[in-house]
């Protein structure tokens, strides 16, 4: 029995930041040091954003507002409002977003209607109440009070993966059983001026929206595109438990994104993968771990030849550049006997792939990793450039964005991967299907 998501929908709030002049507001906060202030257009400039999408509407940056909470524009002040603050507006406009998200995913979904929807999945990590989004879509929508609710709460960018992983638990135990999984994330209530470069970098890419599907085995219309969900997995890092994690303070919600988050995807990426692909028949053992570890300590044994060379040509007078070149040249994907190959393999293999744009750096490691290319990453890049990073929601406008693709053709297969703190990194496979 096939289990399929569809009519994936997505919402934004009508306030949109343009990323060079919010760059230039954070820079020009007054408590900065020089240090932070150059960080600051450094992490914007870097970012692969062009805008994003806020519920608070004093950021439009012009306003003004009577009695400011937020922001300031006579000053241009980046102010400082409690925690309860931002969770009283997170409980008003995440309630919208959660709602305009559901009911558009349950009009777009051919031949479903409200009262045939039997279960709810909500997804946030920007805010908190009770009863949450999940009693208000079933209130709001009309669904049938007899709705079974759950709501998948403070798990990170990832959970629209294990939101998506249990909706098809659910109708694998009832095949008649329709789900909604909607994900709202007010990622922009938790921004603030600061000189940490963790929240520097959180401040340059997080972003406001939400997104909707429904999951079931019932018949395709003709001519619908939906995915079939055929496989989940859940791996923990070694490493990076410090390096992404999300906290709440008395002035909002904390976060904390290393710049070494890139270099621990870029490093696990492929056993991250593995146990996904060995449970395919047909992408067993185009990712063995034994060859990812080994391509892995070929790429630091290169970079430490790189290094011990360069200083020897810089010691003795030769240009240090040539040398790490000519070492260089030699690493990285694709060198080494045979680690290209499972690369290019994979590539063929899965025409699409639907990566969490957690920012610019980890789409690049991705991208060089995997051996993926230009073209399989524009989903996830575009999503990035028009919406920031917003959290678990990303993941489903990148989907959403496969759908659509003209180049997208039933059977096609599509990878799926999140990543969250722990560092966690939830994939799964699906294949696109064609009504």
């Amino acid at each position: 029995m096939a289990v399929t998501l569809r009519a994936i929908q997505t919402v934004v709030p009508p306030t949109i930041l343009i990323q060079d002049e919010v760059r230039d507001v954070f820079a020009a906060q007054p408590d900065l040091s020089r240090l932070a202030q150059r960080l600051v257009s450094t992490s914007f400039n870097l970012s692969g954003i062009e805008k994003r999408h806020t519920v608070i509407e004093e950021l439009t940056l012009d306003g003004d507002a009577a009695d400011p909470r937020f922001f300031d524009s006579v000053t241009q002040r980046l102010l400082v409002p409690s925690t309860k603050v931002r969770n009283e507006l997170y409980i008003t406009e995440a309630t919208k977003l959660f709602v305009e998200a559901g009911r558009r995913a349950v009009d777009a979904c051919p031949g479903i209607e409200a009262a045939d929807v039997t279960h709810v999945v909500t997804v946030s990590c920007t805010g908190f109440y009770a009863p949450g989004p999940d009693y208000m879509l079933v209130r709001e929508l009309g669904l049938s009070p007899a709705t079974q609710r759950y709501h998948l709460g403070f798990m990170g960018c990832y959970a629209s993966m294990p939101a998506l992983r249990t909706a098809k638990q659910f109708v694998l135990a009832d095949p008649d059983a329709v789900v909604l999984v909607v994900s709202a994330e007010l990622c922009s209530l938790h921004l603030r001026s600061s000189n940490d470069p963790d929240t520097i970098v959180a401040s340059s890419l997080f972003a406001d929206g939400a997104a909707a599907g429904i999951v079931s085995s019932r018949a395709l219309a003709p001519g619908e595109v939906a995915l079939n969900l055929d496989r989940f997995e859940t791996v923990i890092t070694p490493v990076g438990e410090g390096d992404m994690a999300w906290k709440i303070g008395d002035e909002g919600f904390e976060m904390v994104l290393s710049s070494y988050v890139p270099h621990i995807i870029d490093e696990h990426i492929e056993g991250a993968l593995a146990p996904l692909f060995d449970g395919d028949e047909t992408l067993a053992g185009l990712l063995p771990v034994e060859e990812a570890e080994e391509a892995a300590e070929i790429e630091v044994l290169a970079d430490v030849l790189s290094q011990v060379l360069a200083e020897s040509l810089v010691s003795s007078g030769a240009g240090a550049g040539a040398g790490a070149a000519a070492v260089g040249a030699g690493s990285g994907p694709g060198a080494g006997p045979g680690a290209g190959a499972p690369a290019d393999t994979l590539s063929t293999a899965i025409a699409h792939w639907a990566i969490h744009p957690g920012g610019r750096s980890i789409l690049d490691k991705t991208e060089a990793k995997l051996g993926l290319t230009e073209a399989q990453l524009v989903p996830s890049r575009e999503t990035l450039r028009q919406y920031g990073n917003m959290s678990s929601t990303t993941i489903l406008f990148v989907m959403k964005a496969i759908m659509d693709a003209p180049t997208t053709e039933d059977g096609q297969r599509v990878c799926a991967m999140a990543f969250g703190p722990g560092l966690t990194v939830e994939s799964g496979l699906m294949t696109v299907a064609v009504g």
